[in-house]
């Protein structure tokens, strides 16, 4: 018997005019005269996000059930959850995590992991896999779940993309920067050799269960932090985002999303709303970014490097606010952005407490950053700039000189911020 006789022996179904042996069902043809073979298929993808009201109350069975496909082992076969905990969100809500658990009867194991952009490492991710495998799980039925923010989820989604190459796993964001950002989306990632998620993948939880309750226990700044990447939303997508932002912001920050008034409950529900459904928006046509003019990366193409250069003193929100404020400058100056809005948008971070400024917006760094950006989007700035306030377009030419004047006068507009602050005090 002939090699063709052997590959010709393993192809069943009736054969075409020119001897070519073909399955019944007509999607495959085998012929001696082919060397070369393309493969086409398509996965569906689906995962959902849900607000819930406190999700750790023992009433509630959201968490427990959460990703659950049906095991094989019957009615009698045990619940079982491996669960990543932010080491601070387990110091505040631990003793309630692990006792919703034992009241649902589930067999768990808490894995805290200390979760900051400084060990958001493929270091971490290992530790993380080993005690995975520790555990043992079933993947297809006992998904991995993660309570934390948006470094922790990032690095949770990474592992759980890799493991047995590909374990379901349910997100339970506990800070603003999580819930609106950071928890919608399907990209996870780590920091490798000093840049920014340079290791990572497209691999969306399968649900996400959004929980206003955690962050009744975050910082103010953690509160300002997340604010940056609604405001993000509201500049280039959402002009009546940014009024909410501009006229309650302060009573967002105050309460914490909380609804301790009624105007801060209105005001808070609408504007988590728009963000997420902004975000989403965006997402869902292009989420493994095969179009890579995305407005969702205005904020995001000096900031890495700057975030990254910063460590620790800029959170990942307080790094693309000074982006944004950044390019806000440059839309005015090539006359997308009035003056008026432009201070507008720069009283609005004020109002947020983020910054709009940092020492490290410097010609060199800012060059390295934009480098890398074009590396990144293949060959193109492709950068984002805001039209107006909810409206935006994509440029390519932006030149060293132009990047050091609009520098030039955000810092000469930080420096009169700070003096009319000073002024009414």
């Amino acid at each position: 018997m002939t090699p063709s006789d052997v590959l010709r022996s393993h192809v069943s179904g009736s054969r075409s005019s020119d001897g070519a042996a073909q399955e019944p069902s007509g999607l495959f043809t085998f012929s001696q005269q082919v060397d070369s073979w393309v493969v086409r298929t398509a996965k569906p993808v689906s995962y959902e996000i849900r607000f819930v009201d406190d999700v750790l109350d023992p009433s509630s069975s959201d968490l427990v059930e959460a990703g659950s496909r049906g095991a094989t082992g019957g009615d009698a076969a045990p619940v079982r959850r491996f669960v990543v905990v932010d080491a601070r969100v387990d110091l505040l809500h631990g003793d309630r995590i692990r006792a919703y658990f034992d009241h649902h009867k589930v067999e768990h194991r808490i894995c805290v992991v200390p979760a900051d952009e400084s060990v958001k490492a493929f270091d971490t991710a290992a530790h993380i896999i080993r005690e995975i495998d520790e555990f043992g799980i079933a993947r297809r039925h006992e998904p991995v779940v993660v309570i934390g923010g948006g470094v922790l989820m990032d690095i949770v989604g990474l592992v759980s993309s890799l493991y047995r190459r590909g374990t379901p796993f349910v997100r339970v964001p506990t800070t603003l920067i999580g819930l609106v950002d950071a928890g919608v989306g399907a990209k996870t990632g780590v920091n490798f050799n000093g840049h920014k998620n340079r290791l990572g993948t497209y691999f969306p939880a399968d649900l996400t269960l959004l929980d206003r309750c955690f962050l009744n226990t975050l910082d103010r700044r953690h509160i300002s932090n997340g604010l940056a990447e609604i405001l993000k939303i509201a500049l280039i997508k959402d002009g009546g985002l940014f009024q909410l932002l501009e006229r309650h912001g302060g009573l967002l920050l105050e309460e914490k999303f909380q609804g301790l008034s009624s105007t801060g409950e209105l005001a808070g529900a609408e504007t988590l709303r728009r963000a997420i459904h902004g975000m989403l928006e965006e997402l869902q046509p292009n989420l493994w970014e095969a179009q890579l003019e995305r407005v969702v990366d205005y904020g995001h193409t000096f900031s890495p490097t700057v975030e990254m250069r910063a460590l620790p003193e800029l959170l990942h929100g307080e790094a693309v606010c000074v982006d944004m404020a950044l390019t806000t400058v440059l839309a005015q100056h090539r006359g997308l952005v009035s003056e008026t809005d432009r201070d507008r948008i720069l009283a609005t971070m004020r109002a947020l407490e983020l910054p709009s400024w940092n020492d490290l917006l410097t010609g060199e760094i800012l060059a390295d950053a934009l480098q890398d950006t074009v590396r990144h989007r293949d060959g193109q700035q492709r950068l984002p700039l805001p039209v107006g306030i909810g409206g935006a377009t994509f440029v390519n030419d932006v030149t060293a000189l132009e990047l050091a004047s609009a520098v030039e006068d955000l810092r000469a507009l930080q420096d009169a911020g700070r003096t009319a602050e000073r002024g009414t005090r």
